[in-house]
């Protein structure tokens, strides 16, 4: 094989897309992948936030993007890369629900800049960012929730069941076992419930009787439960 027969050969395996189009699609997608980053950033809320994950939406949208020019409409290829794919595998639990739905958001638009489908993905962004900001800065579907956990330590031979009961019954409008282990070698019991404080109950006090009660050990009380590990 010549020479020239090697770069017409290539020639033919590249038609299907131009350097002008390889630019213009990272380019928009980055473009858009960082309007998505601020989206992400501006609504976040919590403790939990990190700089690599919104570095990784922008990255994931570019890299879609070049994968969906590379399969264009060649079947052979698209199996190929689910193929390739399959061997990779992620360790990294997502524990905000929303962080999955911010994947796929830029997923969505790799893929639609990939395509060649730019105004779609323009629009897209544009709408679905929009809409997602205004879901969140109008605090939509929020709910005031009461309940709270309680974690408490105490000696392993202290008998919880009596021993806590009237405190309880002092502050708490509701309270209920969530779990109970042995910690430090076996030598604490620590219990987990789910509480809610009467309406004029002192936290500060209730903690305070809970640990003359528990020989002065570890006492926590953690709103948004359902962001922590238990």
């Amino acid at each position: 094989m010549d020479f020239e027969t090697f770069l017409s050969g290539l020639q033919d395996a590249t038609n299907v897309f131009t350097a002008q189009d390889v630019f213009l699609v990272i380019i928009l997608s980055f473009l858009l992948a960082l309007g998505i980053g601020w989206v992400y950033q501006t609504t976040y809320k919590g403790v939990a936030y990190t700089q690599s994950y919104v570095h990784t939406l922008v990255l994931l949208t570019m890299v879609v993007g070049v994968i969906m020019l590379v399969i264009g409409s060649n079947i052979a290829r698209a199996f190929t890369l689910v193929g390739a794919l399959s061997i990779v595998r992620f360790r990294n639990a997502i524990k905000d629900t929303r962080d999955v739905g911010f994947i796929f958001f830029a997923m969505a638009i790799g893929m639609a800049c990939g395509t060649r489908f730019y105004l779609l993905a323009v629009a897209a962004t544009i709408l679905i960012g929009f809409l997602w900001w205004a879901m969140s800065t109008m605090n939509l579907f929020a709910k005031d929730i009461k309940e709270q956990v309680l974690k408490v330590r105490l000696p392993a031979d202290m008998r919880y069941e009596s021993l806590l009961e009237g405190t309880f019954t002092k502050y708490l409008a509701h309270f209920s076992l969530i779990a109970v282990e042995t910690v430090q070698a076996g030598t604490l019991t620590e219990l987990v419930y789910g509480v809610e404080l009467k309406g004029q109950a002192d936290s500060q006090e209730f903690l305070i009787e809970i640990r003359r009660l528990n020989d002065n050990n570890k006492v926590a009380l953690l709103t948004g439960f359902h962001e922590v590990d238990l």
